[in-house]
């Protein structure tokens, strides 16, 4: 489980395979993969090594994926439309 951070990715965008191919190569840290089935996975095991940087944010629409602070003011990340 995570300390630092939590994501979440709207179904629209879990569930669209060149989506899901975006999050998978903008990730410096790795977080996102490609499930069995064409859907993202989120590698539970690398969330802690986010860097903030933000450039998942920019897949698909404003606010379908965001990304949580789990420390100090719990800010949530997303990009707003």
């Amino acid at each position: 489980m995570a300390l630092f951070i939590a994501v979440e990715v709207s179904p629209a965008v879990a569930n669209d395979a060149e989506l899901v191919k975006k999050l998978v190569e903008v990730c410096p840290v790795n977080i996102f993969a490609a499930g069995t089935g064409g859907g993202v996975q989120i590698v539970e095991k690398n969330l802690d090594e986010c860097t903030l940087c933000e450039l998942c944010l920019d897949v698909g629409a404003p606010g379908s994926v965001r990304v949580k602070r789990l420390y100090g003011d719990k800010e949530v990340l997303e990009r707003r439309a």
